[in-house]
């Protein structure tokens, strides 16, 4: 029943190994694998009535208001009409349901939107336009160049040599660095001819469905013939192809059993904290509710026994009913009456404020990004007071905090630093968008997008500086990018890590162009001339390696091996002619560092020929051996990496969003903790830790948690507790606290000092086992700052579940890729950002903007604001109808426990719908203790909503007590003042009619004037609400109790004449006075006193502002400080191990570039796949310029090279 959305189907069975055969939909339909169409929406046409309904009714009050209705429609029991309850359920009902169905439509045609698109299918020995939602297990599928992947595909056959294509994983992993996918031999041979392709017929078995992203085993057996299925043949749905003209694939995977689809997790129906507490407070309504009908009953029953038969002369009972069933009915009658205590009208007025405070979000210029013309955005209306509670942040890192632009920004070239701008008398200045930037058209190849602004460095260039062109020339030679060059002059470079792309194209720019390769050569343009350098031998980096090395032969013969790496690294094996140089070096290098700039050290060394030639042959035959290959080709590695000569360090900015580090730094200052969980490398996330201010160098200590077994994790994990923690205990909980599902919470411990964890993927899979998660939590809860790289989808919404389950707190994830859906769909709060990773994040979040620094406003402004109005509005709420009610609660002593009601029907029906309503709206949607300056210049206004101050069980206990001496008062004051009393003139005025008024009328007055003592920001709209409803109030009751309503309908409108009679005399007025005085009294003394002796945060803000005269004084300046490091980052840090194989064996060639024109061809400027739009930017320590030449350093002996043209090219 599948029509309706039910599971009344025996479940599939779980699948253990997946089978399917190639161009055979028959055979592979036996299986019932899932087709290629995904639903993300909750409901459909049929299913949404009852599945919305049931969600809805979920919410005890509407199952409350329900079983009322239920007892309206007995006349028996009913002292008031059905419709009273019908008419604001209906309107509650139908509101949210709308909300709803936009919701689930919105989803629909995403859904729709995906499943439509088009891809070409082999179907009949046809290439046919199918929709996506149409393909199936076994079809075989042509992608074309920029295409999404239609499904999870074993690749075939390419248009590339050795059928590579290559892919970009970013909605993935994060990663926008190129990968490459190679398809086996026996399928490459297929290659675009339909005939064979249709005539395929292999057969797969794989594994079954999961969400295992860096791992496939499977066979494909053909003709017989059985050959390895790996991840590097895979296509994952998610994934785009990239510079390949065209590819064919094989479905082994379709829609929800796809990679992408087994990492999304599922979509939850989330509810704030106070919802959750709501729905308790209301349970103990009920019982208290109960609790107070039981004893007005009992009291009807002695009332009945000892009073009513009395009455029975005049008054008869109806036949049947005696004292006992009498008392039965009126407990039913005072639950009608009482109600008010939960009225509906309560959860009509939260959807309105969780609307309005949703449109300020919306509307809010200053979240609005109008480089890409996008708004803020308030996906859903029903969480945003959640985010004035927020306690830990997960963020994304690649799209989230960075731009994922690296940008070559400075360097420094035989002891001397470039990159910095200074003026006439030798002072640095501040690089900005104005700053004049090198002029790059001497050289036509440059990339115009490269930007620049140290014009000296371009000098050296020109003026042909020998160290300073060794650099460029090491620069341009030392990598493993690959050109292409599909036009003439129009390079475009791809990389395997961003990093080497920024490199090769700072070359590229200072006159030495990387233009092309072969297997055993590589074409560089040296300021105008083509040479050829012979390519002897790539020395591959890997983590432990941190470093990577050519060795070539320049067009006169001369053999250099060129190295870049990490500084530690390069230092280790310098000659010791180099020590001067090497501190110089140091200290540039300590500066970059300190600004988060990425770093590299280069050197280089001359090599003999003799020598080279032996090494060459003994490298053959390590790298054929079968045992110890690695270990032995390690060691020549190390040999020959020796005695190197330092050229400098190049410094790489890795953009980050603009604000990042003063968004962190505000969060940690409001005790938001941020966890960072991102597919990076370690490196490449621990540097982005330094340059956001998330890690820091005045931390104690920040702790790597690299463990390979689950015995290495918990030990390093324990150790690292120890250290912060020595007298640490076992696993602490919070005393006879827990969390919704019963697990008790773990309670915060405070540590000595501020430290960091970062923890890889391998590692966490086993902290993240129910048997070390506990471990895991506590040791990361102690460090200000956690980082999780390496982590898969999965482990991203795994890590914030645990947080969830074990911690009190809120949760928000904040993500702009498809890799972080999953986890934005667990955390409490989901925020997408609307980056260059697609939608996928926007599409499941709850809240939407375009930078990462937006947060900021996002909860501690909206966040903060929304929580403290809600909390407001709650408290104040309680208070006047808790009052209003508790008033019938002491008149039923009065009135023989006949459930009669104290006021007149028709207040009673107005007094939340007209009396009372907008003045609360007013406070709610348009209250602020402070203005959004003072709250980002007093980020700790935020800790309270965390610590859940405003709104609790225990506030609420305090609200039903002070209603309950307020409606103590508003009963007993009108009763003493109105018994035995007579008009001005004679009359009597001690009537039932004249009580009810002065006591509505007495009550009305004092909820109002409590209103006006709860509000901190008056507004014109809120005094006219209040002053509106007053005067409403009078107009109202002047009316109904005047004689032509009475001669309308005289069993509608009994009260006539009573207004007139009453609020004429002056007693009433001053009962009126008196009995409000009294009301509000204790509260002022109270928080009075409370200011005076205890003042909160929020007390002591509202002073200074005050003290301010609501003028907030101009932030502070903030003077960039220079500071230095001695913790730099290591070499490409996305760079992945064993990529020279590949350039070297020739599998990456494209196809083959067009013919250039000898010499540097006079052309106009081009463009590469790269895009640094970056600045340089600094402040030294030191007072002298760093641009002017060291003294007493010992320059080393360069060898240099003569540009020979080469007529070859």
């Amino acid at each position: 029943m599948s029509f309706f959305g039910l599971d009344c189907i025996k479940k599939k069975e779980r699948e253990l190994e997946r089978k399917l055969r190639a161009n055979d939909r028959e055979y592979n339909r036996s299986f019932k694998y899932a087709t290629n169409a995904i639903k993300t929406s909750k409901y459909n046409f049929f299913t949404f009535l009852p599945l919305n309904l049931f969600e809805q009714f979920q919410r005890i009050a509407n199952a409350y208001f329900l079983f009322l209705l239920v007892l309206q429609v007995i006349p028996q029991i009913s002292s008031l009409s059905w419709f009273t309850t019908v008419v604001p359920l209906i309107l509650v009902l139908s509101v949210t349901a709308a909300k709803d169905a936009t919701d689930d439509i919105n989803r629909h045609r995403s859904d729709n939107h995906v499943n439509n698109r088009k891809a070409h299918v082999l179907i009949d020995r046809k290439l046919r336009n199918e929709k996506w939602m149409d393909v199936q297990v076994g079809d075989i599928i042509k992608l074309e160049n920029n295409q999404f992947v239609t499904a999870d595909l074993l690749l075939l056959s390419s248009s590339e040599p050795l059928n590579l294509v290559y892919i970009e994983t970013a909605e993935l992993d994060g990663e926008t660095n190129l990968k490459v996918r190679q398809a086996l031999t026996v399928t490459g041979d297929l290659g675009d001819n339909v005939e064979k392709l249709a005539d395929f017929s292999g057969e797969v078995c794989c594994e079954p469905p999961n969400n295992r992203l860096d791992r496939f085993t499977g066979t494909l057996t053909v003709a017989g013939q059985k050959y390895p299925l790996d991840n590097e043949k895979i296509l994952l749905r998610g994934c785009t192809l990239r510079n390949t003209e065209w590819c064919f694939g094989l479905v082994l995977f379709g829609g929800p059993e796809t990679k992408l689809m087994q990492n999304c997790g599922k979509s939850t129906f989330k509810r704030t904290s106070i919802d959750r507490l709501m729905n308790v407070l209301v349970l103990c309504i009920f019982g208290f509710l109960a609790f107070m009908c039981t004893i007005l009953a009992i009291g009807n029953w002695f009332w009945e026994t000892n009073e009513g038969s009395q009455f029975t002369v005049f008054l008869p009972r109806q036949e049947g009913i005696d004292t006992g069933f009498s008392a039965f009915l009126t407990f039913w009658s005072y639950v009608i009456i009482l109600n008010t205590v939960v009225p509906i009208s309560l959860y009509v007025s939260v959807e309105i404020i969780r609307l309005g405070n949703s449109f300020y979000i919306d509307w809010d210029r200053k979240m609005y990004y109008n480089r890409n013309d996008t708004p803020a955005e308030a996906r859903t209306t029903t969480l945003n007071e959640e985010l004035g509670q927020i306690k830990y942040v997960f963020s994304d890192k690649t799209g989230t905090l960075t731009q994922n632009i690296m940008t070559f920004n400075k360097c420094s070239i035989n002891g001397k630093s470039y990159g910095d701008v200074y003026d006439y008398t030798g002072q640095r200045l501040e690089i900005t968008e104005k700053t004049e930037r090198v002029d790059f058209s001497f050289n036509p190849l440059a990339d115009p997008r490269f930007v620049f602004h140290d014009h000296s460095l371009v000098e050296a260039v020109k003026l042909e500086n020998p160290e300073v062109q060794l650099f460029f020339r090491l620069l341009a030679l030392c990598h493993t990018v690959m050109a292409e060059e599909k036009t003439e002059g129009e390079l475009h470079y791809q990389a395997q890590s961003p990093d080497e792309g920024a490199l090769v194209t700072a070359a590229r720019n200072f006159g030495f162009v990387f233009r092309s390769r072969t297997p055993d050569s590589v074409s560089i343009v040296e300021m105008g001339q083509q040479c050829s350098y012979e390519l002897l031998a790539i020395l591959d980096f890997n983590n432990v390696r941190k470093r990577m090395s050519v060795i070539v032969r320049s067009p006169d013969g001369k053999l250099s091996l060129y190295c870049k790496g990490a500084d530690t690294i390069i230092y280790e094996r310098l000659h010791q002619s180099c020590s001067k140089l090497m501190d110089v070096t140091t200290e540039h290098l300590n500066e970059f560092a300190g600004e988060g700039l990425r770093t590299l050290a280069l050197a280089y060394k001359d090599l003999d020929e003799g020598y080279f030639n032996e090494w060459k042959q003994r490298h053959h035959e390590a790298s054929t051996t079968l045992e110890d290959r690695e270990y032995k080709l390690d060691e020549l590695y190390e040999e020959i990496e020796k005695d190197l000569l330092l050229l400098g360090a190049t410094a790489i900015e890795d953009k980050l969003q603009d604000g990042v580090p003063q968004t962190i730094e505000q969060l940690s200052k409001a005790d938001i903790k941020v966890w960072v969980l991102t597919g990076d490398k370690q490196e490449t996330a621990e540097n982005i830790g330094y340059s956001c201010n998330l890690l820091r160098e005045e931390m104690n200590e920040i702790f790597i948690i690299a463990g390979n077994s689950p015995e290495d994790v918990r030990e390093e994990l324990r150790n690292a507790r120890t250290s912060m923690k020595p007298d640490s205990a076992e696993t602490v909980f919070l005393p006879e606290r827990s969390l919704v599902n019963g697990v008790q919470a773990l309670t915060d411990e405070e540590v000595n000092g501020e430290y960091g964890l970062v923890i890889n993927g391998h590692s966490l899979a086993y902290a993240l086992e129910h048997s070390m998660e506990l471990e895991f939590l506590r040791t990361a809860c102690m460090c200000k700052a956690v980082i999780c790289c390496r982590v898969t989808p999965l482990q991203k919404a795994q890590v914030v579940e645990l947080v969830k389950k074990y911690k009190n707190a809120v949760t928000l994830a904040i993500g702009d890729g498809a890799n972080d859906v999953s986890m934005i769909k667990v955390a409490h709060i989901g925020v997408g950002i609307s980056g260059q990773e697609g939608m996928q994040a926007v599409l499941s979040s709850d809240f939407s903007f375009a930078q990462f620094r937006f947060l900021q406003r996002l909860l501690l402004v909206h966040g903060r604001w929304s929580y403290l109005r809600m909390c407001k509005f709650l408290r104040y709420f309680f208070y006047k109808n808790f009052t209003f009610t508790f008033v019938h609660f002491w008149y039923a002593f009065f009135c023989g426990f006949s459930a009669q009601t104290v006021y007149d029907e028709w207040f009673i029906t107005l007094y939340n719908l007209v009396y009372t309503a907008l003045p609360v709206l007013g406070m709610s949607l348009f209250d602020q203790d402070v203005n959004d300056v003072w709250s980002f210049q007093h980020p700790q206004l935020y800790v309270p909503g965390q610590l859940n101050l405003y709104f609790s069980k225990k506030s609420f206990f305090k609200c039903a007590l002070h209603s309950c001496y307020s409606s103590l008062v508003l009963f007993f004051i009108p009763y003493a003042a109105m018994h035995d009393t007579v008009r001005n003139d004679g009359k009597d005025v001690a009537d039932y009619q004249s009580f009810a008024l002065l006591t509505q009328t007495c009550l009305l007055f004092a909820v109002t004037i409590q209103l006006g003592l709860e509000m901190s920001y008056w507004t014109a709209v809120n005094t006219f609400f209040i002053l509106g409803s007053l005067a409403m109030y009078f107009v109202v009751t002047f009316t109904m109790y005047s004689n032509g309503m009475f001669l309308v309908l005289p069993a509608a409108f009994p009260f006539i004449g009573t207004a007139r009679n009453s609020l004429n005399q002056s007693n009433v007025w001053l009962t009126i006075f008196l009995t409000s005085t009294l009301c509000v009294l204790p509260v002022v003394t109270y928080r009075f006193l409370l200011i005076q002796l205890s003042p909160t945060i929020n007390d002591k803000v509202m002073f200074k502002v005050r003290q301010a005269r609501a003028t907030p004084p101009p932030p502070p300046q903030r003077r960039r400080i220079r500071r230095t490091s001695s913790r730099r980052s290591g070499y490409a840090f996305s760079h992945a191990q064993g990529y020279g194989d590949l350039v070297t064996s020739g599998r990456f060639l494209r196809r083959p570039a067009v013919s250039r024109s000898t010499g540097f061809p006079g052309m106009g400027r081009t463009t590469s796949g790269f895009s640094p739009m970056g600045r340089s930017a600094g402040y030294s320590p030191t007072e002298r310029p760093l641009n002017s030449k060291v003294p007493h350093v010992e320059v080393t002996s360069l060898q240099m090279y003569r540009t020979i043209r080469d007529p070859a090219l």
